[in-house]
């Protein structure tokens, strides 16, 4: 995982509450082994219809949010099962950072491992996101170290985030890095030290 301090890009607005794990990533699509290529099946029902053509009504299919890398949504995101497989979709999609008003907390925990940045703000700074992202070409950064998130329009926000997750991120470190931090620990146990 690549580690983030500082991101800045620009937002994808999706102004939809409870979007659940299946719908970021549909069960039909979980047959991969590998953790890439799941992108190309992000939001499937809503980007594409029956035939597979893209939707011109859904966000994504927008040409304007082509390069986008934060996604800033509603309430209760990544709510549904457990599957890994979404935060790996959003990823391999391009997305670094989600910003909601509240996640699912498994969903939450498995950005962390996969190196995204879930970031919880307040409902009404939520809506100042999605409302400027629909309006134009909307960048802004997020700055992990300092637990903000601000525009180049005056727009500013703190989070919080739990220390362990925050120097998980910062260092891009995940579940194996942090034990691999403690190798010469476990070779002098292994050792009988």
């Amino acid at each position: 995982m690549e580690p983030i301090r500082t991101h800045k890009g620009v937002v994808t607005p999706l102004n939809r509450a409870n979007v659940d794990t299946d719908q970021i990533i549909p069960k039909q699509f979980l047959k991969r082994i590998e953790r890439q290529g799941f992108g190309q099946f992000l939001f499937y029902h809503w980007r594409f219809d029956d035939d597979g053509i893209p939707r011109k009504d859904f966000v994504l299919n927008e040409d304007k949010y082509e390069n986008s890398t934060i996604l800033v949504a509603g309430d209760n995101f990544g709510c549904g099962s457990s599957r890994e497989h979404a935060p790996w979709s959003l990823e391999d999609y391009g997305f670094k950072v989600i910003i909601a008003p509240s996640f699912a907390d498994i969903f939450y925990n498995n950005c962390v491992k996969n190196g995204i940045l879930p970031v919880e703000l307040k409902e009404d700074e939520v809506e100042t996101l999605l409302k400027k992202g629909a309006e134009q070409i909307y960048s802004i950064t997020v700055d992990l170290e300092n637990q903000s998130v601000r525009d180049d329009q005056g727009f500013e926000a703190s989070f919080s985030i739990p220390g362990y997750h925050k120097e998980m991120l910062l260092n891009g470190w995940d579940d194996i890095s942090i034990t691999l931090t403690l190798e010469e620990k476990i070779t002098q146990f292994e050792q009988g030290a």
